[in-house]
Formats: C-alpha cells, sequence, structure tokens
C-alpha cells in the first residue's frame, strides 16, 4: 500500500533546467517533428525517435524488475519498483501514449516503474495494438480486454488506479466516462498525464496560436493520430467524450504542463468534467513540456508531479474504501 508523505503545491514558475530544455527541444525536436510524414518510413522514424528521447530522458529506479505478459490476447508488462509487494492487491493499469500510433511498455518503463515506486504499487502496463497496421477501435477495444483480464487475475475495480498520458489520457478518459454511463465497475480514480481530448486537435490549435508546443504542431499531430481514426465516426463515444456520466465516476487528477498545446485539453477535461458533476483535480505545471512527468533527467518537476499523484491515490483508495464501508 501507499505510504502519506507531505508534498507542497504546484511550483508559481519552472526551475532553470526545465526552462532550457524547452527551448532546446523547440529548436531541435520541434523543428524535426515538421518533416516525418506519416509514410510507413515516417512512422518507424517517429517510433524510433520517441523511443531514443524516452530512453535518453528517462530514469529507471535500480531495483526495478520487468515481467512480460501474454495472455488470451492481452499482452503488456508488469512493472515492479524497489521493494514494492508483487502479492499486492491494489494495482496501477497504466496507459500509454504517443499519438496512438507510438511507443509501448518498453518505452514507457522508466514512467511505470517510478509510478511503482513512488506508489508502492504494482503497475500493468498495456501493450495495445498500434495504428496505422491496427485503427480504432483496436485500441479501445484492447484496453477493455486489459481491463477484465485484471479483474479476472483477482483486482477488486475500487483497488485498480487508472493511469494514461497523451493518447493514452485520451484512452483512459474514454473508458472511465463510458463505463460510468453503462453503469459499469469502475477504478478508484484515474490520472490523465496531458491528455488528448480532441482528436481534432482543434482545442491544441487555438492554444497554439497563442505559444507554439516546443515539440509537435497541432497540424502534424493530427495526421499521426488521424492514421488511428482514418474512416471512423469520430461522433463514437470512445473518440469524442462525452461528459453525461461525469458525476458517476471516480475522482480524477488531470496534469498539464505550461509550454505545451495540450494544456487547452486539459483544461477543457476538467472544466467539463466538473460542469457535469465529476471531482475532478487541475493541475498546471509552468514552462512544463507534454507529459514531463516521463522525463526526469529534463528537471526536478517531474519527480515532484509523481508525488502529488501518490497523494492523490491515497486519497482516492480512501475514498473508495470509505464508500464500500457504507454500502456494506
Amino acid at each position: 500500500m501507499v505510504e502519506t508523505r507531505t508534498v507542497g503545491p504546484v511550483p508559481v514558475s519552472a526551475s532553470r533546467r526545465s526552462r532550457a530544455a524547452a527551448t532546446v527541444t523547440r529548436i531541435g525536436l520541434g523543428t524535426f517533428t515538421g518533416f516525418i510524414g506519416t509514410s510507413p518510413f515516417g512512422v518507424r522514424l517517429a517510433r524510433r525517435t520517441i523511443a531514443t528521447l524516452m530512453r535518453a530522458f528517462g530514469s529507471m529506479p535500480m531495483g526495478t524488475t520487468i515481467e512480460k505478459v501474454d495472455a488470451r490476447g492481452v499482452r503488456g508488462e508488469w512493472v515492479y519498483g524497489p521493494d514494492v509487494d508483487r502479492a499486492s492487491d491494489h494495482v496501477v493499469y497504466l496507459l500509454h501514449g504517443s499519438a496512438y500510433m507510438m511507443c509501448s511498455p518498453t518505452t514507457h518503463r522508466s514512467l511505470a516503474a517510478r509510478l511503482s515506486e513512488i506508489t508502492g504499487l504494482p503497475a500493468f502496463v498495456l501493450d495495445y495494438r498500434l495504428a496505422p497496421e491496427h485503427r480504432f477501435p483496436a485500441a479501445a477495444d484492447d484496453v477493455d480486454a486489459g481491463w477484465d483480464w485484471l479483474i479476472a487475475q483477482g483486482y477488486d475495480p475500487s483497488n485498480i488506479v487508472v493511469v494514461g498520458d497523451s493518447a493514452g489520457g485520451h484512452l483512459a478518459a474514454a473508458f472511465m466516462l463510458n463505463r460510468a454511463a453503462a453503469q459499469q465497475t469502475l477504478p478508484a480514480c484515474a490520472v490523465l498525464f496531458s491528455p488528448v481530448v480532441d482528436v481534432t486537435f482543434g482545442l491544441a490549435a487555438q492554444q497554439e496560436r497563442i505559444r507554439r508546443d516546443p515539440m509537435i504542431s497541432a497540424a502534424r499531430a493530427r495526421r499521426l493520430v488521424d492514421l488511428y481514426t482514418v474512416g471512423a465516426d469520430l461522433g463514437d463515444r470512445r473518440l469524442t467524450l462525452h461528459y453525461d456520466s461525469a458525476a458517476d465516476c471516480p475522482p480524477v487528477l488531470v496534469q498539464s504542463g505550461g509550454a505545451e498545446m495540450l494544456q487547452a485539453d486539459a483544461r477543457h477535461f476538467a472544466d467539463h468534467f466538473a460542469a457535469n458533476g465529476g471531482v475532478v483535480t487541475s493541475e498546471l505545471w509552468p514552462e512544463q513540456m507534454h507529459v514531463f512527468q516521463a522525463l526526469p533527467r529534463l528537471g526536478p518537476e517531474p519527480d515532484a508531479a509523481l508525488r502529488r499523484v501518490r497523494e492523490f491515490v491515497i486519497g482516492a483508495f480512501e475514498i473508495s474504501r470509505a464508500t464500500e464501508g457504507a454500502a456494506s
């Protein structure tokens, strides 16, 4: 189980390292991504590039162990941070980004391991199918299958934390809202890191007029996500989020960066979720880039943000236990 520790507030300014990292990223990666196409070669290049960056700027805690899963069509990895109890009855269900066509449990091992270490919980990272090889609703179907598999392993829904970053944040939000609408079992809480909310990237494009994202343009990001959504009905509740069931959802923590275009998506989600009766905590971290929590070598903010995740999870489990106690 997680242990309570006091954490400070969200900082009002960014560290020098993170500000410098944003500048360098804008000059380097931000320019490079403008030339990456969506041809098979472009997809391979994008996947290699993001995998290299995640390795370079991630940080794997010593003593982390990995266990591969390939069972009944569900693929992924168990990630156990140092000294984490493998027999814990509480678990993190992690849905990785990026853009529905990049990344994997391997690219997100550092983030999963640090989440596991700081929360004291095992993390299961789903290896969902990617576009363009597998288009909508492949990823959403895999998220449902991964959840069902966890429940079949004996985990109580009220002991599961769903975490998603970027496109994984979109998957997590849609999963939760749609399960609530169908009156199905729900996790104890959800944590969204820089979630994609609008798959057309219209919100991001509006934010981009105020400030350019250091990593990628809204137009380029949409072309990547289009590899997944092409031919799909964007009105589908698994693509366009519907907030009518927010009041029945568990609490949600949303973290985004002040330097990224998807801060607009994060605000939109938080505003609409709360307006429909949901309980949401929204944090905007000054000058931070997209999914900064996965890049601890770029500054102190990623670890500080994960400490706030830990406290949020502790509170959510306490609420979940109290609710179950009252119901019984």
